[in-house]
């Protein structure tokens, strides 16, 4: 069995119980609405990437060079700190570690309340990383998809020798954990390919017993609405679901293999009937592109229907209790075709799990 105590293949919004009853009540009303702040925040600091993988779902944005100021961000952090959002994932279009203040902007994140996160190609570590940035963390996820240096470079469109480094920098960060007491889990994650399956094993034993990290998380891809890229849009995950058991002697007690089986299964099963609204969006989370750019969905980056504004040019508050925001809400509550929507979504759990509530599909719910 696979074991994923980080409740990845799930959701962690149960735990949260007033943010949710906060959503549901204000479902129809952007009076209520427009003060319900998100939990977590996607942030991409920079939107250069040195790797062109061949399933980038944001290839259709251009990886361009541009970034968000440590400046900037020591106004905006703190502020949406104040407004209640409680995590931020530094992750995006682009890759984060490019940007050489990601340790201090970690840091200063943690100072003011806010759990700090990156997934990262795991190429680059920047100047004082280890020393700001990794202890202000409480995970940090790192992509590789593959097991060997050949197969990494043909999936990452980029040098053979980066797989070492990419070993060599998880290995600093396990050892600067080791050092230092540090809490931050440290993970790696693969998208499950035709290219890599058969390399699924060895990628793990590498991360388990020659890095040394917590898990490894080996999961779906899912066909973006915009991307340029159409190669995977097809994929059958039904004969992969049986290598979750083949891994699954892979656990032990410090490590786990998380293969995300049950998202398979949805992908498995996008044709069967799902909820018919988005609950999540514009609630529960945001993402802040490179450029500054507020929107509510990463599904539908670029998509005027979904930008609230631009922290270069506005105050969160402002973006978020703003004109463009009850703009989208009221598109959620009238017009988005959910069909339009990215199977497998980062929110498709936490739909499902508000659709039960407010719909109160299941039976007899008072016999509790």
């Amino acid at each position: 069995m696979s074991r994923d105590t980080f409740r990845i293949d799930s959701h962690k919004l149960i735990y949260h119980p007033q943010r949710t009853a906060q959503v549901l009540a204000a479902q129809e009303d952007w009076q209520l609405a427009k003060t319900v702040y998100p939990i977590y925040v996607e942030m991409a600091l920079v939107g250069a990437c040195n790797h062109r993988c061949l399933f980038c779902a944001v290839d259709y944005i251009g990886y361009k060079a541009v970034r968000l100021e440590e400046s900037l961000l020591a106004k905006r952090i703190p502020e949406m700190a104040r407004l209640g959002v409680k995590s931020i994932m530094f992750a995006g279009e682009g890759e984060p570690l490019l940007h050489k203040q990601a340790g201090a902007i970690a840091a200063l994140s943690k100072s003011v309340g806010i759990d700090v996160s990156f997934t990262t190609n795991g190429t680059i570590l920047p100047p004082g990383f280890l020393e700001h940035g990794l202890p202000a963390s409480s995970w940090l996820k790192v992509s590789i998809n593959a097991g060997t240096p050949a197969t990494y470079a043909q999936i990452h469109q980029t040098k053979e020798s980066d797989f070492a480094k990419v070993v060599a920098n998880m290995s600093a960060m396990v050892q600067a954990r080791r050092q230092g007491n540090l809490s931050c889990t440290l993970g790696a994650q693969a998208l499950l390919l035709d290219e890599n399956a058969h390399e699924m094993q060895q990628l793990a034993l590498l991360c388990r017993d020659e890095i040394g990290l917590d898990y490894l998380v080996i999961k779906p891809y899912s066909q973006h609405m915009f991307s340029n890229t159409q190669r995977y849009s097809a994929i059958d995950y039904q004969r992969f679901l049986q290598l979750g058991e083949q891994l699954a002697s892979l656990n032990n007690e410090r490590f786990s293999l998380i293969f995300r089986g049950h998202t398979m299964q949805k992908y498995a099963d996008k044709e069967k009937e799902r909820y018919n609204r988005c609950y999540a969006v514009p609630f529960l989370w945001a993402y802040v592109m490179a450029n500054g750019t507020v929107s509510g969905c990463s599904a539908f980056l670029k998509d005027a229907r979904f930008e609230y504004g631009n922290i270069r040019e506005q105050s969160f508050q402002e973006i978020w209790e703003g004109p463009l925001r009850e703009k989208s809400f009221s598109l959620l509550k009238h017009e988005l075709d959910i069909s339009e929507c990215r199977v497998n979504c980062r929110m498709d759990e936490i739909n499902r799990y508000l659709h039960q509530i407010h719909t109160q599909s299941i039976p007899h719910i008072n016999f509790i």
